[in-house]
């Protein structure tokens, strides 16, 4: 990184990704940093490290969480969906009002949780229409957009690709690559899900490769920004590599070590 002109104060950064549920941690992820960056996925809805968290064990309990994790694990997805749907059947059609209650009392302590200022975009597991009731003044919310920070320019493209998860904030990989294509060049490409390549994409715990994006990884080797910067995979086989010019960073499982990553210029 070069370094800064004498005169010139330092930025400092901090990034976080993959909150679920963790708000203790991320009211101290600011800390000492001139701005906060969240990459999403600020709902735990099953911790498939503590079965015991989040919304689906607390609707239907965790002996059912053990099973649909196993499930899921094991790429038994139309098995585990049927599960699921057994399951979800027994609320009947309380279904999406009981989600929305869990996840607006999530939404309610992450939002409360984060610093001044924070510049936040969606993970594959959030619900975008639900922010703009949680976002404070100095949380700023960004997708297919761009914002200055310290003379950088960062874009921000939130949401995941559809996969046979069908979490609630996937989107097709043609409305994604426009979001990716109208943020342009910038110095800090900031997204929630990694560029489609296999060492970034794949999970080592869970044994699957996740979906990356073939538009961000095209746009990386076009546009050569300094950073590119994601979450998602919570347990990846590479944290950090470079691509051309590009220094693809995953920023970590933030509600496992509970610690930011840190960018300085």
């Amino acid at each position: 990184m070069a370094s800064t002109p004498v005169g010139r104060p330092r930025t400092r950064v901090h990034v976080v990704s993959d909150v679920h549920g963790n708000a203790r941690d991320l009211a101290r992820a600011g800390d000492g940093a001139d701005a906060l960056i969240c990459l999403g996925d600020l709902v735990l809805f099953l911790d498939y490290a503590d079965h015991a968290r989040g919304i689906f064990p607390d609707l239907f309990g965790v002996e059912n969480a053990d099973r649909i994790v196993e499930l899921r694990t094991a790429r038994r997805f139309e098995e585990a969906r049927a599960f699921g749907a057994q399951l979800w059947a027994g609320i009947g059609a309380d279904r999406a009002a009981a989600i929305e209650k869990a996840v607006r009392r999530q939404y309610a302590e992450m939002f409360a949780a984060f610093p001044e200022p924070t510049y936040a975009t969606y993970g594959n597991v959030d619900m975008p229409t639900l922010w703009p009731e949680y976002a404070g003044p100095g949380t700023t919310v960004l997708d297919g957009e761009r914002v200055e920070i310290g003379g950088r320019v960062f874009g921000f493209v939130g949401g995941g690709l559809r996969t046979p998860m069908r979490t609630p904030y996937e989107i097709s990989d043609e409305e994604y690559a426009a979001k990716i294509e109208a943020i342009g060049e910038v110095d800090v490409l900031c997204t929630h899900i990694p560029p489609e390549v296999p060492e970034l994409v794949y999970d080592t715990v869970a044994r699957r490769f996740e979906r990356g994006s073939l538009a961000l990884l095209d746009a990386i080797r076009r546009t050569r920004p300094r950073y590119a910067l994601f979450g998602h995979v919570h347990q990846p086989l590479v944290r950090r590599m470079r691509v051309g010019a590009t220094e693809c960073v995953n920023v970590g499982h933030f509600a496992g070590s509970g610690r930011p990553w840190v960018l300085e210029w």
